[in-house]
């Protein structure tokens, strides 16, 4: 899977800046590091697990191993297998354009997945004991949620259907031969743009089923309506359940949706939840007469606790079994006997598995789950149970990506059983992490945070500091492996990263402090990790960078706003002006009622007020910006208001654009290099560096 090739040695502290805007290299050998040192070319040799699938009996694991072609520059997904003790680890299916989505059949003698070409993505199934694969679908557009049904007979998944609507106009056809402009392109609808995707056609996600031998899917929904998650199959093979949002003017109630039952014989849809808030991820018991599910009563709050119930398989005797955790649910999965419900959770900045019993005792069965989210230290991962209660999950640490381990019942701690990159990382030095907690100069409320130190840290000597903030806001960093802390740290920076409040995994009131109060005393439980290293004289205080995407570009512009104790940031794909984010951001009906009291005309001084442009009258920090150019989550409008009031103030300042890139600044392997670097040559210019002999 590796790829040989030489490993250039320039790490981005080496970068300058000639005048204009690109990055050189430099020719000091003085600036050549360690080449033990984790460096930007390392990222193109990282692999990680994603999604693995443990078989019925426990005895297998498929998974979705990700690895970087340098030629291409894209992430790479293949399909592969081992047994649960980690031997007979080989591949299945590779050299597609993608693979995604394995799925057993309930006896285990077959594999779905997904895999993915140039023209298409299909369903296709592939037989373990002769190994020969077939493509069952013929589709049109992309499957979702694909699911097998309790005899194997059948599979069920979700796709979108599009949508047709009145024409305004009709336009005389061109000429033959003639070479007229392009047809205007008319928006009608609420939802016309997407983040990643770009603008998008009028649709609705249905539910459709196959037989287990292919053939034409029968289309289950119709109508107007969003239909999501992956369906659950009753035991008797007659219905399945599943998420979906079909009440009228569904869209403008972006987070209500209900748990619907769906009859084959008659295509007759059934909700069995109607109160306002999200009811998703419906599982049914494997006796057939129970339903778990999440959800929570909406009460458009910035942040809320997503919590896991129990009803009958008709609607009735909903019961909530989490009341007691404070902490959100995910992924629920029924035990074989019906008797417990397996879960995930993430709780001071570290991922869970766990099991709930109806009468809501919880045991904790796994931690670490992640490492799947390669750039930033974020909560990720996920996990599947055998018959027999094994878990085959993602496991991460500070210093790996996601591997497979193996949690069995009888032993205390899990066993991970792959090492996708020991070929890299175990011969690289990398940083060492340690994990903080500072009360907050605000309110002494504690505050958790993480400390990256460089590989070659000196006991005594003060180093540059790069504070590095998480977005979201509602989000949580964590002992979680993370390619940028890693490479600022490679490059001799103490990295600060911490789960200021709004963080999740806190529970519900820590994330709602900043409800309708973003950015406030967040700024404050930050400033009081910086002074607790500068305390600590672990940092020079005359050496603080800070950084932060997304809500953490927001938290950097605040800052450099409120302080000038930074000698330099970085503020990426931020929003600057809350207004005008409200009114072009792709989810626009979502954030003007729970990030803020309702609509910016109503609301002009609670918008203006914690835009991050109301205090750049005071910013004298160099800035620099930088947001992909195709960003439709926090428009590059937004750094474009930025950066020319700095221009205006006359403000170091310097503007960088991703071409090709949406808010997922770094999906791309030379992106996430080009951030880290960009991020470490900015930096670069205003940091001090002791006499070189």
């Amino acid at each position: 899977m590796k790829r040989t090739v030489l490993r250039l040695a320039l790490l981005a502290a080496a970068l300058v800046f000639p005048a204009g805007v690109g990055a050189a290299q430099s020719t000091d050998p003085h600036d050549f590091p360690d080449p033990d040192l984790f460096g930007l070319l390392d990222l193109f040799e990282l692999e990680y697990a994603s999604d693995p699938q443990i078989s019925p009996d426990g005895t297998q694991v498929a998974y979705v191993r990700m690895s970087m072609d340098i030629m291409k520059d894209r992430r790479q997904s293949s399909l592969w297998i081992l047994n649960s003790d980690g031997s007979e680890h080989r591949p299945l299916v590779s050299g597609t354009k993608g693979v995604s989505s394995p799925r057993w059949s309930p006896d285990g003698k077959r594999l779905l997945y997904v895999a993915s070409t140039d023209e298409s993505n299909q369903i296709h199934l592939l037989w373990l004991d002769s190994g020969i694969t077939a493509e069952l679908t013929n589709l049109q557009r992309s499957p979702s949620g694909i699911t097998w049904s309790p005899d194997g007979e059948h599979i069920a998944f979700t796709m979108t259907v599009a949508e047709t609507s009145e024409p305004i106009a009709s336009l005389p056809t061109p000429p033959k031969g003639a070479d007229w402009a392009t047809p205007p392109t008319v928006i009608q609808h609420l939802n016309y743009r997407s983040d990643g995707a770009g603008y998008l056609e009028v649709t609705s996600t249905h539910v459709f089923t196959i037989p287990d031998e292919g053939g034409t899917p029968r289309q289950l929904t119709r109508g107007h309506a969003n239909y999501q998650g992956t369906p659950s199959f009753t035991p008797d093979g007659k219905g399945l359940l599943i998420s979906g949002r079909r009440k009228k003017e569904w869209e403008y109630d972006p987070l209500n949706s209900e748990v619907f039952h769906i009859k084959f014989s008659d295509r007759s849809i059934t909700p069995l939840t109607n109160r306002s808030g999200p009811d998703h991820s419906p599982v049914v018991s494997p006796d057939g007469k129970l339903v778990a599910f999440v959800g929570f009563d909406d009460k458009l709050q910035g942040y809320r606790v997503s919590l896991l119930s129990v009803m009958n398989i008709d609607g009735s005797g909903k019961r909530v079994l989490t009341n007691d955790l404070d902490r959100s649910v995910q992924s629920p999965r029924w035990d074989a006997k019906g008797e417990s419900i397996f879960f995930s959770y993430s709780d001071r900045g570290n991922s869970k598995i766990a099991r709930i019993t109806l009468d809501g005792k919880i045991t904790t069965l796994a931690h670490d789950l992640g490492g799947t989210s390669l750039g930033r230290p974020y909560s990720s991962g996920s996990f599947s149970v055998a018959r027999n209660g094994k878990i085959a999950f993602t496991h991460t640490n500070p210093s790996r990506p996601a591997d497979i381990a193996i949690k069995n019942e009888n032993r205390s701690t899990p066993d991970v059983i792959t090492s996708l990159c020991a070929d890299v990382l175990a011969h690289r030095s990398l940083a060492p992490v340690e994990e903080i907690w500072v009360d907050s100069s605000h309110d002494q409320k504690p505050v958790q945070g993480w400390v990256a130190l460089p590989p070659d840290y000196e006991e005594g000597k003060r180093y540059p500091l790069i504070l590095e903030i998480h977005g979201g806001p509602f989000a949580n960093y964590g002992d979680r492996f993370s390619a940028e802390i890693q490479l600022y740290a490679a490059s001799g920076y103490v990295v600060l990263y911490m789960n200021p409040r709004g963080s999740t995994s806190y529970g519900e009131e820590f994330g709602n402090l900043i409800h309708h109060n973003y950015p406030g005393e967040d700024y404050d439980d930050l400033m009081t990790g910086v002074d607790a290293l500068i305390d600590r004289k672990l940092v020079d205080p005359a050496q603080l960078f800070v950084t932060g995407g997304s809500g953490g570009g927001v938290l950097t512009a605040w800052i450099v706003g409120k302080t000038n104790r930074f000698s330099a940031a970085v503020v990426a794909k931020p929003v600057i002006n809350w207004t005008s984010f409200a009114l072009t951001a792709d989810m626009y009906p979502f954030f003007y009622k729970y990030w803020f009291p309702g609509f910016p005309w109503d609301h002009q001084d609670q918008y203006w007020r914690r835009s991050p442009l109301s205090l750049v009258g005071n910013v004298t920090t160099p800035t620099m910006l930088l947001t992909g150019e195709q960003d439709h989550r926090t428009p590059i409008a937004e750094s474009e208001q930025y950066y020319q009031a700095l221009k205006l103030r006359k403000v170091d300042s310097a503007f960088v654009r991703i071409p090709g890139a949406s808010h997922g600044i770094a999906r791309r392997p030379s992106q996430l290099m080009a951030k880290v670097a960009y991020i470490l040559g900015w930096f670069e210019r205003y940091r001090t560096h002791p006499k070189r002999p």
